[in-house]
Formats: structure tokens, sequence, C-alpha cells
């Protein structure tokens, strides 16, 4: 959670997005943030998710709604858990090492009940800037 608090805590402050990334890979690098004691699970639900797609290979973010678990995984690579370089519905894991995670999508049924719920905001969201839709 640290990262998550200070990521959100530079963004207030008006850091850029570069050397926002550039400051938390620095910390990973560094030890500054200590991994989990022990296993962890997240169940994330929205109707909007804008993240990077591969943080590990560069910087190309997408928009979606994708509902899914997150399982914490310390040194699991996605060829351990094999998935390779499959993607979609196939688990996979995401920044490997120390902190990496496990990402399994799930919840078709979630996702479709999410856009109609929040069909309206995503319309607009979509209208404001073109990388905001879905």
């Amino acid at each position: 959670m640290r990262v998550f608090f200070d990521a959100a805590e530079m963004q207030a402050k008006g850091t850029p997005p570069g050397e926002l990334k550039k400051i938390i890979k620095d910390r990973y690098k560094t030890g500054y943030y200590n991994a989990p004691a022990r296993a962890g699970i997240s169940y994330m639900l929205s109707p909007v998710l804008r993240t990077y797609w591969n943080p590990e290979e560069n910087d190309s973010v997408g928009t979606l709604n994708g509902p899914h678990v997150m399982y914490y995984a310390p040194d699991v690579s996605s060829e351990d858990i094999g998935a390779g370089k499959l993607a979609g519905m196939y688990p996979f894991v995401i920044m490997p090492g120390r902190h990496g995670y496990m990402i399994q999508f799930i919840g078709v049924t979630e996702r479709a009940g999410v856009n109609k719920e929040y069909e309206e905001m995503l319309a607009r969201l979509c209208k404001i800037k073109a990388v905001w839709c879905l």
C-alpha cells in the first residue's frame, strides 16, 4: 500500500508522470519498499481503470474495466504458472520479483453490469478525452 500512498501524494503535489514512475522504480530497486510479510488477495471492480499494460517492458497505458483478483506472488513469473506471454482471461504475473503479483481476470457478467450502471459517466469521460474511452 505504501507505494500507492506515495504515488497519490506525489501526484497531488504535481509530480509529472514520467518523474513519478522513475522515482517509484528507483525506490523498488533500492529496497525502499519492503515486500509484504505474508500472502494477500485483492478483488478489484471499478468502472474505469487506467494503468500500464506491461510496466516491465514499456510505458504503454490503457483504459479498461477489468474485474480481477490479484494474488501477492513474490518471485513467481508468468512462465512459472504456465501463462508465458498469454493475456486475456489467463492468469499472469506483473512486476515479477519480490513485489510481484498474479492477476486473474474474472467477472464478465460483473464487467457488463458496471458498464451498464456507469454508461452515462463512461460516455462523458470518453467525450472529454479519447484515452479515457474503454
